[in-house]
């Protein structure tokens, strides 16, 4: 009997977001729903991470309205989210309240996986989401942030993994955000975590170094249990590795992948168009489409490399482009190697590019850099440059401690009834929790949804019936 191998589909939401920086609006995608969902995927990725940010910011979308619409389209597919632990879907610490009750309403609007990180790996910041998640009856997906460093070993990737075993998490995910990991690191892993924990192993890699589809292969034969694509449209460069080629390598080596192929091509020409309008207005820049093997020495993922050359080009400093990409490595050492993901990828970044174009290394610190020495992010990995700590901040110690912030949620209930124009009992949940995690994208939501009340303006803002 072929062994199984299940494939998570990311179109909807890494890959869109890898690719054109999550600007998809659900018109483009909502008449492929219904066939996507006979596609066979063991889950979609569709929510989290980005979308929701980007739903209220750039597309004038109700993120909760855009789940419901694609839960309604999808009854039959496992529904997936990314869920940046206490920082939820933002980029700084929210309360214990406001993290239990975004997790209980993502699970109400139809997420069945919730993806639970902490870009320092550290497990104290995803106790709380994952502890609700269960509560909630979704499945909780522990990850570990792949990255390298003298302080990343596989003895601790495999402590870590013990761990969120021992927290109630149902699966793991190896999440290799800047395609750092190589087939044999990704053999070497699988295999150890397989003989020594029984959660299901989840890979996800990217493209950006060319390695994706080689390491997804060798994390299957070690005995991975799903892997991360995306539709061929979206697939590549800085996104995932293709779902129909790797498809068509796994049956080829026996492996059961419960994938449809004839719909697939249907989801692929569905989103060939959606890919040549993206490229055509610009949305989607060819250098994303590229491989970087640069990636493999510097460790900045593709989305943090855009950003980088987007800051330098606003600052008119491209020519101190290479010192920069240099200095980053630098920078990391000192600040105890955390992984190069949302928001210490952006907060590396922006140190190095302060130390260069000042000309003069920690002259000044951005206030993220500050407050990521105080201890207010989390644990660092390994031990910060101390002389840099006391540079930053003179006596003050940082904190050991996880930082607890007070409940938002009653102030933001108050808040979001005056825009909205009505009595604080009769928002919504959703509305206060999308208030706290973006209070000024979702107060100019809220403004212009109540402009268009009874206009069909999108999709995803018309009401979904149950």
């Amino acid at each position: 009997m072929p062994k199984k191998i299940n494939i998570t589909e990311t179109v909807l939401r890494d890959a869109n977001q890898s690719l054109c920086a999550t600007r998809i609006p659900i018109e483009d995608f909502v008449d492929i729903l219904d066939t996507m969902d006979k596609a066979g995927y063991y889950s979609v990725e569709c929510w989290g991470g980005a979308t929701f940010d980007s739903c209220l910011r750039y597309l004038n979308e109700d993120p909760w309205e855009r789940l419901r619409t694609i839960r309604k389209h999808m009854p039959n597919t496992k529904l997936q989210m990314l869920l940046r632990g206490q920082n939820i879907l933002g980029y700084r610490h929210y309360s214990d309240e406001a993290v239990r009750g975004f997790v209980r309403k993502a699970v109400e609007n139809g997420i069945d996986i919730i993806r639970i990180f902490d870009a320092l790996n550290d497990l104290r910041n995803i106790e709380v989401a994952v502890d609700e998640c269960l509560k909630a009856g979704a499945e909780a997906q522990g990850v570990m942030c792949y990255t390298k460093s003298p302080v990343h070993t596989l003895e601790k990737y495999v402590a870590q993994a013990k761990e969120l075993e021992r927290m109630g998490c149902q699966s793991l995910c190896i999440k290799d955000m800047a395609a750092l990991l190589s087939p044999k690191e990704a053999y070497d892993l699988v295999k150890a975590l397989k003989e020594n924990c029984s959660l299901k192993v989840v890979v996800h890699t990217h493209s950006t170094t060319g390695l994706g589809a080689m390491t997804l292969l060798k994390a299957v034969e070690a005995g991975a249990d799903v892997i991360d694509c995306a539709i061929s449209p979206f697939a590549s460069g800085t996104s995932q590795p293709c779902t129909e080629s790797m498809n068509y390598t796994l049956k080829q080596f026996g492996y059961d992948t419960g994938l449809d192929e004839d719909v697939l091509t249907k989801i692929k020409t569905h989103f060939a168009p959606v890919k040549k309008k993206f490229l055509e207005n610009g949305q989607i820049n060819p250098y994303v489409m590229a491989t970087n093997a640069d990636g493999l020495i510097y460790q900045v993922p593709g989305g943090m490399l855009s950003n980088l050359i987007a800051n330098l080009t606003d600052m008119n400093s491209m020519d101190k482009f290479d010192a920069v990409l240099a200095e980053i490595p630098n920078v990391r050492k000192d600040m105890g190697y955390p992984p190069l993901v949302t928001p210490l990828s952006q907060m590396v970044g922006s140190q190095a590019t302060v130390n260069v174009i000042v000309g003069e290394r920690y002259k000044n610190f951005p206030k993220e850099i500050l407050s990521y020495l105080r201890g207010e992010y989390g644990r660092a990995p390994g031990e910060v440059n101390p002389d840099i700590i006391k540079k930053a901040l003179g006596d003050e110690k940082p904190m050991t401690e996880r930082i607890h912030v007070p409940d938002e949620l009653p102030e933001a209930r108050i808040k979001a009834a005056e825009i909205i124009g009505c009595k604080p009992e009769d928002v919504s949940e959703e509305d206060v929790l999308s208030y706290v995690a973006f209070p000024k994208q979702a107060e100019d939501f809220f403004r212009y949804r109540e402009e268009h009340k009874g206009v069909k303006v999108t999709y995803a803002i018309q009401k979904v019936e149950d």
